[in-house]
């Protein structure tokens, strides 16, 4: 009906950008190195292992390149970086594919616990890209937003439920292929792994919204006052 607010669904399509923005990276780590992946092993014959290994590369090279072109430490970044670069040194050194494939479980564990770790500091890294969502980028309700952030206990603890939200989705997927990584045939968690990331984001998208909803209405009434 004119005149009638926006619905949750209608709001959240309008905003959809910021939330999009902060996990761009996620997905991309995710879904480059499996089209690599199956380019290198179905297109140009390389074995299973070569294939994961080289494959695996991308994502640490998008981490560095993205670090060189910003022109200072993230500490995430970096420590992601590390983590990638020993991963794979160490399925290099073994040639075992299975290991190549818990590495990347591996560094996806360093995003969740750097968001659990935020969230027990009273710092929650998923406000980052729920902000800018739930604002739409306009100065009322991003004023209302600084507002509730700075002065709602539950506003505070809402923000803190979406990061616990994320950051347990991403790690219980993180245990979930690791343990695939190992007991499952290699060419079937070449591209599981993938399937299993977009599903914890797909859930903690859904369970997020338990935080997420609440803090989208204290936005709509603050704003309109």
């Amino acid at each position: 009906m004119p005149g009638s607010p926006a619905s949750p669904a209608t709001q959240t399509g309008r905003s959809g950008p910021g939330m999009g923005a902060a996990l761009a990276p996620l997905l991309i780590d995710a879904g480059l190195p499996l089209g690599t992946y199956f380019l290198l092993h179905a297109a140009f014959g390389l074995s299973v292992w070569l294939s994961l290994a080289l494959s695996s590369t991308v994502p640490a090279a998008r981490t560095a390149a993205g670090m060189v072109a910003g022109r200072k430490l993230n500490l995430l970044a970096a420590l992601m970086l590390a983590v990638n670069l020993a991963g794979i040194a160490v399925s290099f050194l073994t040639g075992d594919p299975r290991a190549m494939i818990a590495k990347d479980s591996l560094v996806s564990s360093v995003i969740a616990v750097a968001i659990l770790a935020s969230a027990v500091t009273g710092r929650p890294l998923m406000s980052a890209g729920l902000k800018p969502f739930m604002t739409r980028g306009t100065p009322e309700r991003t004023a209302a937003w600084d507002r509730l952030s700075a002065g709602c206990a539950r506003f505070r603890r809402l923000e803190t439920l979406f990061s616990v939200i994320w950051g347990g989705a991403l790690l219980a997927d993180c245990a979930a292929r690791i343990a695939g990584a190992y007991t499952l045939p290699v060419t079937i968690m070449a591209w599981l792994g993938t399937v299993m990331i977009l599903a914890a984001v797909a859930a903690a998208t859904v369970a997020g919204s338990v935080a997420a909803i609440p803090i989208q209405k204290m936005i709509d009434t603050a704003a309109a006052r």
